[in-house]
């Protein structure tokens, strides 16, 4: 029987290409430990992305290929993932047990946000990780109907200073329209709104979170601002549309996170594509590659292409967003796959090697 050796085993775990980290699992650095008993093999591997659901399917591939070696009697695989923090601007104070803040914006409003946010927070929890979201829209909250809590429903309070978070589809929840009534207008002044988001951040107990998703509201205003000055905010993600206009307030989003040193994690296009129910037809009405041109221009990346989708829309205004409703559809599995590259993106992250220069005038 031929002796087993390192070498042969790293060979044969560096044929899997993780589809996320783009790498082989030697190279990402995610082997932790070989170890080698007569023919028997046990491999420790360790992902710092939620993978929770991927686990049994890698290990199993994995397994295999040790199998495949000469001399191999039997093999292990042990795979772990932890979420680890990262804060871009460190000299801010933390929320407490509030590993990572991603913000989730978009230049214009009308490009599905909200939608965004809400499968991306229930797809980074369907891989295991603890997930907050914070909508922050506090003119146009709509968190509270797309997870389908019921109108009326209020936070329950500790000593009448800390909310507590409302759950929903394991999210940990948190909302203006928890605090007042759908007809209730908010007529407030930028310091008045940068006041209820402050308050409602600090004064929820969100517990341990690996990602606090925050629902940003649309442009580059009082609350963008607030947040990139009190707290150390991970990173953002973009969500646009292909058209050109929306394209361009997008850009000024990217620029005005690049100019308070919050790094853009990717975008996010929604409306991509019309495909017809009837005939399956694809059309792009709304323009093409829109979010890849922007993302080569600011050296990010688009981290999913979501259709123009009916059932997209339905399952949002009946409360259960599509990823809670069938997590295996085609359409959840593109948020899916979004939120993992989302969480890659914030773990490997680096500062591009050019940043377009940003020049503020009175004109």
């Amino acid at each position: 029987m031929a002796q087993l050796t390192q070498p042969q085993i790293e060979a044969a775990l560096s044929g899997y290409t993780d589809p996320y980290l783009e790498s082989d699992l030697i190279s990402a650095g995610c082997v932790r430990d070989i170890r080698i008993d007569a023919g028997s093999i046990e491999v420790d591997i360790h992902f710092e992305y939620p993978c929770e659901s991927l686990k049994v399917g890698i290990a199993q591939l994995l397994q295999t290929a040790l199998e495949n070696i000469d001399g191999c009697t039997s093999a292990v695989v042990n795979i772990s993932w932890e979420v680890t923090e990262h804060k871009a601007q460190s000299a801010l104070e933390a929320i407490s047990d509030v590993k990572n803040i991603v913000a989730i914006a978009s230049g214009k409003g009308g490009v599905g946000k909200s939608t965004t946010s809400v499968n991306l927070a229930l797809a980074l929890a369907k891989d295991g990780a603890k997930v907050g979201l914070l909508d922050a829209d506090i003119y146009g909250p709509s968190q509270g109907i797309m997870l389908g809590i019921e109108e009326g429903t209020r936070p329950e309070t500790i000593d009448n200073k800390w909310f507590i978070p409302i759950e929903a589809h394991g999210l940990k929840t948190m909302s203006m329209a928890y605090l007042v009534t759908e007809s209730t207008p908010m007529v407030w002044r930028g310091p008045m709104v940068s006041g209820a988001l402050m308050q409602i951040l600090t004064q929820t107990q969100w517990g341990e979170l690996d990602y606090l998703i925050i629902d940003m509201p649309p442009g580059t205003g009082d609350i963008q601002l607030t947040l990139s000055q009190k707290f150390p905010v991970s990173g953002a993600v973009i969500v646009t549309t292909p058209q050109d206009i929306a394209v361009a307030d997008a850009r000024k989003g990217i620029e005005m996170f690049r100019k308070v040193d919050i790094p853009v994690l990717g975008m996010i296009e929604n409306m991509s594509m019309h495909i017809c129910s009837q005939c399956g037809h694809a059309e792009h009405i709304f323009g093409t590659d829109g979010a890849d041109r922007l993302a080569e221009t600011y050296e990010t990346t688009v981290l999913g292409s979501l259709p123009l989708s009916t059932y997209i829309r339905e399952q949002s205004d009946a409360g259960t967003p599509v990823v809670a409703a069938d997590d295996c559809s085609e359409v959840a599995m593109m948020y899916r796959h979004a939120a993992r590259r989302l969480a890659v993106a914030l773990m490997t992250y680096d500062a591009p090697s050019v940043i377009p220069d940003i020049q503020i005038t009175d004109d």
